[in-house]
């Protein structure tokens, strides 16, 4: 069985990048196409990269956006050839799918991060693009996105969803069910260190951004008086610092891994205040035996068990959630947790174990499509 990959951008490593480093493991000798890469960027299946005319561009523009290149890619992508390939893999975040035009007769296997949840979420759109011109650019972008997913969706042989959450926005969106297959956590690298004691604060981790609600986490940790530790950076980090003032809130910016590391397995518990396809932080902190507390929404349904390897916060406006994780912040009880407990959840999503279900999905993709 010969498989080719299809991935839309390699301009950071991340959690997508991840997953397609997983399927490059699953199948060493497999091709992997994307139309936008960095060549500063590198990942583990960076050698078998097949790229084009469009890294060309980047290259040419000195690599300071893509965004003008992505309304190409879906035509990049229905020009591939994909040779002997007995089926294409495709992850998808947004123009990806559009690959599936080019698989021809072979199955098509998609991994689904989300179908685009800013061009679906006119909310979104605009905590993304604040500014008048950059909100007509990007529901432009979002009508492309969307028809791109409306044409392919009818004719992907497979859908996997990386959450219950997503799976349930692929029903809702594309009218087609998927399963779920969590993503691959590196819970190897993040373990627990019994040596170490743990610390007086919350982490918040991540990039500040609007959608991930940084702003609730910290309002909340003032009000409730209790020590905050943010590691990241992004557009929201001036309005976070001001939320901040006169709270005991300490920001980082952008840490290592091993910082990460040091910073989950010292922390009271880490926070996760938005709504997340799936959520690799909460894993990785669970992997160091670190609890969560999470606003019950989304990916956070799919990884933390209430009570066990965290708590869950809910709320219908901001300032109730606030209320409630600044209650929740306040008569937190790490002794109400097990460690062992913890860690033992977070290795359901280890790399081994989505590299095997993903297996499994492509062989009985292949045999069904044989057979039907």
């Amino acid at each position: 069985m010969t498989v080719a990959i299809v991935h839309e951008r390699l301009t950071e490593i991340a959690g997508s990048e991840n997953v397609v480093a997983e399927f490059a493991r699953q199948w060493p000798d497999a091709p992997i196409h994307i139309p936008i890469v960095d060549p500063r960027v590198t990942a583990p299946f960076s050698a078998r990269v097949r790229t084009g005319a469009l890294s060309s561009a980047y290259r040419a523009a000195r690599y300071r956006t893509y965004a003008p290149l992505l309304p190409l890619v879906p035509g990049w992508l229905r020009r591939r050839d994909f040779g002997s390939a007995d089926a294409v893999l495709i992850s998808h975040h947004a123009f990806a799918a559009a690959a599936v035009k080019a698989a021809g007769p072979r199955p098509t296997i998609v991994y689904v991060h989300s179908p685009a949840r800013w061009a679906w979420d006119k909310k979104m759109r605009r905590e993304e693009a604040p500014s008048l011109p950059g909100r007509l650019a990007l529901d432009v972008l979002s009508r492309l996105a969307i028809a791109v997913e409306l044409d392919a969706a009818p004719k992907i042989t497979s859908i996997v969803a990386n959450s219950t959450t997503v799976a349930q926005r692929i029903k809702d969106h594309w009218n087609r069910e998927a399963r779920v297959v969590h993503p691959p956590v590196d819970i190897d690298f993040y373990t627990p260190d019994a040596a170490q004691t743990r610390g007086d604060y919350f982490l918040l981790a991540g990039r500040l951004v609007a959608y991930k609600r940084p702003d609730i986490a910290i309002r909340a940790a003032v009000n409730a008086g209790v020590k905050l530790v943010v590691a990241g950076d992004g557009r929201e980090a001036a309005r976070c610092r001001k939320l901040a003032e006169g709270g005991d809130v300490t920001f980082l910016g952008r840490v290592s891994n091993e910082e990460f590391r040091d910073l989950y397995r010292r922390a009271r518990a880490m926070v996760m205040p938005g709504e997340e396809d799936f959520g690799i932080t909460p894993v990785e902190a669970m992997a160091c035996g670190t609890p969560v507390v999470a606003l019950g929404v989304g990916g956070a349904l799919d990884s933390v068990v209430d009570g066990v390897t965290g708590t869950f916060v809910t709320g219908h406006t901001d300032a109730e959630i606030v209320t409630n994780f600044a209650e929740a912040f306040a008569s937190f009880d790490n002794g109400l947790f097990d460690p062992g407990a913890i860690r033992q959840r977070a290795e359901h999503f280890s790399p081994e174990a989505f590299r095997a279900k993903m297996a499994d999905v492509v062989a009985e993709t292949l045999a069904t499509h044989r057979h039907g």
